[in-house]
């Protein structure tokens, strides 16, 4: 098989499973709002929880930014990349969120493969939440490590995998808000899991992060547990992109020596760092605790209403709510619906979930008013 054809034949595979992903250019794709076109649509797809991609504060301090150092960093942090705005930025996540030190990163993808590929050898074995992110399961796969995975949100099946011999260490991992899926994991049962067999425990908390806890602190502090790698990024609750690995001073000093994914990437730009302090000040601020409060009425009054509507929903109390539909050309054609009805929706096929669990991947958003709920549970109500 050529090279062509070997592209051929995956592409036709995935238009015949209708699991083909396509791109929409779009004049704008976060806050309330979503435009194609002419055509103007109340947004459900975005991951922007708390509106705070267009607040004005932090748009100011990314104009600042590129004033003051331009619109790029120039280089890696280990060559000339590492400015005083990276700097405060790192002093005050780490400040926030009660550890030692923070390393940012270009994205929380490359954050978790930074780490997992940095940490883990030969002799380690990583132990995965099934339903763990995309970019934590392909590092865990690519490591010299053993890789075993516990059914989701299991903590017995962890400890019992735990408790198998190994030579060298353990690593759990898995997010504090799943996805795809928007319910939590049982940080508690797994933090004790993992102290119990001398384990280290690794968070992705890119779902929770800015969005739930006092002060936005996340799903970790909700808890009440530090995990010795907490992995926050900027993309959700900050409404911006990027990335952050929380960690003691020695884990610190040896991802700065060891993750190639930091050593050899250049540094996001200062501008973009000023303004995630911007975005940090909201979420710590009076302000950040109303945007949140706002949002938990919305996700209340969806669920409500939902259920008044006979629908089926995940155990989710977070800003991500899915409503599995199956079949990949049902979930299609459901979104196509809720289109035309005037509301964004994304269908969320295999493999990004499990086949047979097709879905409709609704996000809720501070930036939604009360009359954009109805409107949503309306369009849903008519589109079988």
């Amino acid at each position: 098989m050529t090279w062509q054809q070997r592209i051929d034949v995956a592409l036709a595979e995935r238009r015949a499973a209708d699991a083909l992903r396509t791109r929409y250019p779009v004049a704008q794709g976060a806050g309330r709002w979503l435009t194609v076109g002419e055509q103007r649509f109340c947004n459900f797809s975005s991951n922007d929880y708390l509106g705070l991609s267009q607040h004005p504060w932090v748009v100011h301090a990314w104009q600042q930014g590129a004033e003051r150092y331009g619109v790029g960093s120039g280089g890696s942090g280990h060559v000339s990349g590492h400015t005083v705005a990276h700097q405060a930025l790192e002093s005050e996540l780490a400040d926030w969120l009660g550890y030692a030190r923070a390393l940012l990163f270009i994205s929380g993808f490359s954050a978790n493969q930074a780490v997992i590929a940095a940490l883990t050898g030969k002799d380690d074995r990583i132990v995965a939440d099934k339903l763990s992110h995309a970019s934590l399961l392909e590092a865990a796969s690519h490591s010299p490590a053993q890789l075993r995975r516990f059914t989701h949100n299991d903590g017995d099946h962890l400890a019992a995998l735990l408790a198998k011999p190994i030579a060298g260490q353990q690593l759990v991992v898995t997010e504090g808000i799943f996805s795809m899926d928007g319910d939590t994991a049982p940080l508690c049962t797994l933090a004790a899991a993992a102290r119990h067999a001398h384990a280290w425990l690794m968070v992705d908390d890119a779902h929770g992060t800015g969005v739930v806890g006092e002060q936005g602190r996340g799903s970790c502090h909700v808890h009440g547990i530090q995990p010795e790698i907490l992995i926050v990024t900027f993309g959700k609750g900050f409404g911006v992109s990027g990335a952050a690995v929380l960690c003691s001073d020695s884990v610190a000093d040896y991802l700065l020596q060891f993750a190639r994914h930091l050593i050899y990437s250049t540094s996001m730009p200062p501008a973009q760092a000023m303004a995630l302090s911007a975005a940090l000040q909201v979420i710590r601020s009076p302000e950040g605790d109303n945007r949140r409060q706002h949002l938990s009425a919305l996700i209340a009054r969806f669920r409500h209403g939902a259920a008044q509507l006979g629908m089926t929903v995940t155990d989710s109390q977070s800003a991500i709510q899915p409503l599995i539909v199956g079949e990949n050309a049902r979930a299609l054609r459901l979104a196509e619906r809720l289109r035309q009805r005037g509301c964004w929706v994304t269908a969320i096929r295999p493999p990004t979930v499990p086949p047979g669990t097709a879905r409709l991947r609704l996000t809720l958003t501070a930036a939604h008013q009360a009359e954009d709920i109805d409107r949503l549970l309306e369009a849903l109500d008519g589109c079988e």
